[in-house]
């Protein structure tokens, strides 16, 4: 596949490209979007923010519709009370099934409190429709609810029956929400469609990423799943930093299940966090269920390199990727400066921050396209490996880590502040050739106040995407260990040193942990996890 031109190779490759392009949302000036909302359904949406209350859609200098139905949205780190400055859902077609706005149906209002460039979901589905994704097409608007000047908003198409009929030829297959930080063999939330009540679509490729020999899962897979537009998804995904997407975080995606049985096809969602950190990578191991099991594929990997590389010139050279950032704000800077003047001029230092960063960026991406595949790692003699290298994985309010070095290597704390609710971790990513594995790793905690749930209890150590049944809480000291199979030719595994726990700290020493490969082939049976004194 190398050796196309740039352009010309991406959309023969990715053949998932809709048939004509779309027509761009909101074209021209930046609208006044004003909701008129009675004082009953304002309480009501304090009360109940995810219930849709009827409101008074009108845009100056445009139409006015009445009975939208209108909610509340937003997740962790977005959503904001009605009285803040909230994210809204409007369902123009709720009460009246051909009514549309702008040829929509559904719409967001996202309120960027977690992106001041205004531009990440924008600059994603720009990327997106490059790449022939199927992917909601962005714009901006300022909004007022009655007399309350909310400010700028990033405006996305909803997965509504235009965006399916436009991107599919039709609405009939059926769409689940992936929901929040939740996986497809979740309970999954049918948002359209007319397919199975029973959710046997998803059964159908939970089965297939799980099916234990690696030609039967290549095959089932590529029967349930659209690999080529997947790879395509992982691709941008990771190449654009969106670390709270499907491949990294098991979060922000739509799944869509066409109507005869065709495969499954991932819609990207929710990209407001990019470009963040210019060298986050694109060769590490996925987390997503699907991801996984494509990424261990060897043919599936080896062209997922090759897309990435065909992916390349939408953002190296960086020039027109900060072209379009550019123009983005000179688009929004009279918008800003008639709110308030210092708002455009902020809203403009952090645009040409973003800029520094893709150009940053470009680079990187340009250096990760062309670094080699990753090798497993390499155990001594007695099979035995100190893994090092170990990061910090997603931390919430009320908890901190810390590293400490002890001359001969790191220990690793983990605090939670009585009353939070801790699932925080150290990390550590490795590449392992088949095989049965122990991992051990001396730890010590103070007060811990455990949380029991599906992942494990209190302090201890396990894998990414296991559970584990062995945990410190109280004040103790103990080996914490965890066995576990990889059953591929070799396949990326992070190791995870975690604390699940209300109250409390855990110190785990980083210069005493060992991985040790127990058997070459996977076993039918071995040891459970245990916990033991040092």
């Amino acid at each position: 596949m190398r050796g196309l031109p740039g352009v010309v190779a991406l959309l023969t490759l990715v053949c998932s490209a809709e048939p004509t392009p779309a027509e761009p949302l909101l074209p021209g000036p930046v609208p006044t979007l004003r909701l008129r909302i009675a004082s009953d359904d304002e309480q009501r949406l304090r009360d109940k923010p995810r219930r849709y209350v009827t409101c008074r859609l009108g845009e100056d200098g445009g139409d006015a519709l009445d009975d939208v139905a209108v909610k509340l949205k937003g997740a962790a780190g977005s959503f904001r009370d009605y009285d803040d400055r909230p994210g809204l859902t409007l369902h123009v077609a709720r009460r009246a099934a051909d009514r549309r706005f702008h040829g929509l149906e559904r719409f967001h209002l996202n309120n960027a409190v977690q992106d001041d460039t205004f531009a990440n979901e924008w600059l994603f589905a720009t990327l997106a429709a490059d790449a022939g994704l199927p992917a909601p097409r962005v714009a901006h608007a300022r909004v007022w609810i009655n007399d309350r000047d909310l400010g700028l908003y990033v405006l996305r198409e909803g997965f509504d029956t235009p965006f399916l009929e436009r991107h599919f030829g039709s609405a009939a297959g059926t769409l689940y929400d992936g929901g929040f930080c939740q996986d497809i063999d979740g309970e999954l939330e049918k948002d359209s469609g007319a397919g199975p009540d029973d959710r046997s679509d998803l059964a159908a490729l939970v089965a297939a990423c799980r099916t234990d020999a690696p030609e039967q899962r290549h095959a089932a897979i590529g029967a349930a799943l659209d690999v080529d537009r997947f790879l395509t998804f992982m691709a941008l995904e990771l190449m654009t930093g969106h670390w709270d997407g499907y491949t990294t975080n098991v979060n922000n995606y739509r799944l869509f299940f066409p109507p005869e049985g065709a495969p499954a096809i991932f819609l990207p969602h929710g990209a407001d966090q990019l470009f963040a950190e210019p060298t986050a990578p694109i060769l590490d191991p996925p987390h997503g269920l699907v991801a996984v099991a494509v990424m261990a594929d060897p043919a599936w990997r080896a062209d997922w390199r090759d897309r990435v590389r065909d992916l390349l010139p939408l953002f190296d050279p960086p020039e027109p990727l900060v072209g379009r950032v550019d123009a983005l704000r000179a688009r929004l800077a009279p918008v800003l400066a008639a709110i308030d003047p210092a708002l455009a001029t902020a809203h403009g230092e952090r645009c040409a921050e973003l800029a520094e960063r893709l150009r940053a960026r470009a680079q990187f991406l340009r250096e990760q396209a062309e670094a080699p595949e990753p090798v497993p790692v390499a155990f001594d003699e007695r099979g035995m490996l100190r893994p090092t290298g170990w990061q910090p994985g997603t931390l919430a309010d009320g908890v901190s880590v810390a590293m400490h070095d002890t001359g001969t290597g790191p220990r690793l704390e983990i605090r939670a502040t009585p009353g939070s609710h801790c699932t925080a971790s150290w990390r550590c990513r490795l590449r392992l050739p088949r095989g049965t594995y122990r991992l051990r790793m001396p730890a010590s905690t103070r007060a811990v106040e455990a949380i029991d749930d599906e992942k494990g209890r209190g302090a201890g150590v396990r894998v990414s995407g296991a559970s584990r049944d062995q945990g410190l809480e109280g004040t103790s000291r103990a080996v914490v260990e965890h066995t576990f199979v990889v059953e591929d030719e070799s396949a990326d595994v992070e190791l995870v040193a975690e604390l699940r726990a209300t109250a409390g700290s855990v110190t785990f020493d980083a210069t005493a942990c060992d991985l040790a490969r127990i058997g070459d082939t996977v076993a039918d049976e071995h040891s459970p996890e245990t916990t033991t004194p040092p």
